[in-house]
């Protein structure tokens, strides 16, 4: 008997979880789910793969299964298209013997699909999902009516306002009634969001799942590596470990083209994702990747944000992120729903403190990797970074360099 009928969902609601195999709820899930269905205003911690999005769609399902609105009744908010894809498809399969409708709305489509949009938001499709840009401009042209809207959700808050979305949240909020529900998830919890959430929210319930630490399912190591030492790394590693689905993560869209040139000159089955391509070609990448029809899949961290693709078996990053919390999310495209997946990042030696500071956020030691031989050695885990003046496990650092020095370093 599935342990989602302690939920007291519908038969309908219930039906459709065990036609997708769902039996057992995550612990974002048990907790949440009920206070939601209790219509409280809740703030949701929780990283990457843990089962979010069904713990705030189903219980809306519910709701809106009960109450049989007329009017569009639940807005979902999404910081990129990937995710408000992947929301819908969920949405699709979680209320699949219910009269519940959806539509996701989003940039990059044709004159077409915005007549449909357009249509969803007048006619009233009882779920919107949308990304904050897009639907601000339906909402600019004055025929959208949000009046009767129960819920509001914000998911992967984090990243919306990392991406400057704060100011288009607010103004969304404005059209929306003051007697609502909100809704809103995020892998980390800054003070920023804190902030936004009193501003949003009223008298909400905590849930706190796992803040800012990838799986436990996840081998996580780092190599210290030359530049001219990663691509080969990376033909190293796919080819002894046999690995079928890679997702390699770069930092800017410019190192997205290169590596995947790179490594399709290794003849590796690779393809990149990146803003430059439309949308109907991002999703012909992502169910090439999907299907395993390709093997290694490069992306930039905004873009693969939304990707939700099962048996990724090894993620690398490329360099190490800016920010240690982007590694937690890096890190959760893999060993997602309990499986086990591998981790590696490559760290050179302008890398250290940001390496360092991941350990410190995921309060643990990353293990450091050995190169094979045939590449030769790396950078010396215990030399001086030039970027930082740190020494990597030691407390002493420079604090400023006299001006030779800033301009040598210039030269280089």
């Amino acid at each position: 008997m599935s342990e989602f009928q302690n939920f007291a969902f519908s038969d309908k609601v219930l039906s459709s979880l065990e036609a997708m195999g769902f039996d057992k709820p995550t612990p974002i899930q048990e907790q949440a789910i009920p206070i939601i269905l209790d219509h409280h205003d809740i703030i949701g911690c929780a990283q990457t793969g843990t089962g979010k999005t069904a713990a705030y769609l189903l219980p809306v399902i519910q709701h809106i299964v009960d109450s049989k609105p007329q009017h569009i009744n639940t807005l979902v908010i999404a910081p990129t298209r990937e995710l408000a894809l992947q929301i819908d498809q969920q949405l699709e399969g979680f209320s699949y013997f219910t009269p519940v409708s959806s539509t996701a709305i989003y940039g990059g489509r044709d004159g077409a699909s915005f007549e449909r949009e357009k249509k969803a938001l007048t006619k009233g499709a009882d779920i919107i999902i949308a990304t904050p840009g897009k639907l601000i401009q339906h909402l600019n042209l004055g025929y959208v009516d949000m009046s009767q809207l129960q819920h509001f959700i914000l998911d992967e808050a984090d990243r919306m306002l990392d991406m400057g979305f704060f100011e288009d949240i607010m103004r969304i909020a404005g059209y929306l009634p003051k007697k609502r529900q909100t809704l809103l998830f995020s892998a980390t919890m800054p003070p920023k969001i804190r902030s936004m959430a009193n501003k949003l929210l009223t008298d909400p319930k905590q849930v706190n799942i796992a803040i800012s630490k990838p799986a436990a399912g996840v081998f996580q190591a780092g190599f210290y590596t030359f530049e001219r030492q990663k691509v080969p790394l990376i033909e190293h590693l796919l080819k002894s470990k046999e690995i079928s689905s890679a997702l390699i993560f770069c930092s800017t869209k410019k190192s997205v083209k290169e590596i995947e040139r790179a490594l399709k000159g290794i003849e590796l089955n690779v393809k990149s994702i990146h803003s430059d391509l439309d949308q109907a070609e991002r999703e012909k990448v992502l169910l090439s990747f999907r299907n395993q029809q390709t093997q290694v899949l490069v992306a930039t961290d905004i873009v693969a944000r939304g990707i939700d693709i099962e048996d990724i078996e090894l993620v690398i990053n490329y360099e190490v992120p800016r920010d240690a919390e982007d590694y937690v999310h890096r890190v959760g495209r893999t060993a997602r729903a309990a499986a086990t997946g591998i981790a590696f990042t490559f760290i050179t030696s302008e890398d250290r403190y940001r390496f360092r500071n991941i350990e410190k956020l995921i309060e643990r030691k990353i293990s450091i990797g050995q190169l094979p031989e045939h590449l030769g050695e790396g950078p010396d885990p215990n030399a001086v970074s030039r970027n930082t003046g740190r020494i990597h496990g030691n407390k002493r650092f420079t604090k400023g360099r006299s001006k030779s020095s800033k301009g040598q370093r210039a030269k280089d």
